[in-house]
């Protein structure tokens, strides 16, 4: 299934022509992030822009704060935008730990916040970044340590951010092929280009090499392949290369 992280579009609005657009472009799927359930109205212009192109949104990103605080609020919204899956995406720097226990710790944390969810019948997990992957004083590496803690956590692997992160994420897809549910497909430019777009690429486009990537998650059974660019300059060029060169794969 070839989806759409809607963040990549935040800076396009209105969000109802961008579900067109993709709709357009071959997609079936989208990514929901914060912004689209603010609030109950932005829940329903959401749940309008993708009963009008047809789209789903099957995984959807819940920031940690709500996910614990706002239990029945997360539920309601996943109910309402027909969701099967819900990945934690990030913690601030200043709420990182800093050595092996406390990631460990952390780990624990999300699976007790994703507890409530999973006995709804959802999936829950983390999505990474890159600094999951700098190796601590002790040598360890913070996302083992949080899947040592999280022991039932499902994994939303995104492969540009394990690459920027100085590790092999062929390796980490057969480490933990029994954890990745979903992954982000992003590109990285070759070094010095694309400085104005954060030095990320359309998908096949750049220096990731994808279709080895997408043979090995597929192996794995992963469904659920995201879109995403941090910071396309055109939206709508991001979306249609990249659906074109992951079809071609």
């Amino acid at each position: 299934m070839f989806s759409y992280q809607l963040y990549s579009s935040r800076n396009f609005p209105p969000m109802d022509a961008t579900f067109q657009m993709l709709a357009k472009a071959g997609y079936t799927a989208v990514e929901g992030y914060g912004a689209l359930y603010a609030d109950d109205a932005a829940v329903e212009t959401t749940k309008a822009g993708l009963a009008a192109t047809g789209l789903t949104m099957p995984t959807g990103h819940f920031g940690l704060q709500m996910l614990e605080g706002e239990v029945e609020k997360v539920l309601g919204i996943a109910r309402a935008l027909k969701m099967e899956r819900i990945y934690c995406p990030y913690v601030m720097p200043d709420d990182r730990p800093t050595d092996a226990a406390g990631w460990k710790a952390f780990g624990a944390r999300l699976q007790a916040a994703g507890a409530p969810y999973k006995a709804a019948g959802y999936g829950f997990g983390w999505h990474n970044h890159d600094f999951e992957f700098v190796a601590l004083a002790d040598g360890s590496i913070p996302q083992d340590r949080i899947f040592e803690g999280g022991t039932g956590l499902e994994w939303e692997m995104d492969v540009a951010w394990v690459i920027r992160g100085g590790a092999d994420p062929l390796a980490w897809i057969e480490r933990y092929k029994d954890r990745i549910t979903a992954a982000h497909v992003k590109d990285i430019a070759p070094a010095g280009q694309n400085a104005d777009e954060d030095g990320w690429a359309d998908v096949g486009h750049g220096t990731v090499d994808w279709k080895g990537i997408v043979a090995a998650l597929r192996k794995i059974g992963v469904r659920h392949f995201i879109m995403e660019h941090d910071n396309p300059k055109d939206h709508e060029r991001f979306a249609t290369r990249s659906i074109a060169a992951v079809k071609a794969f």
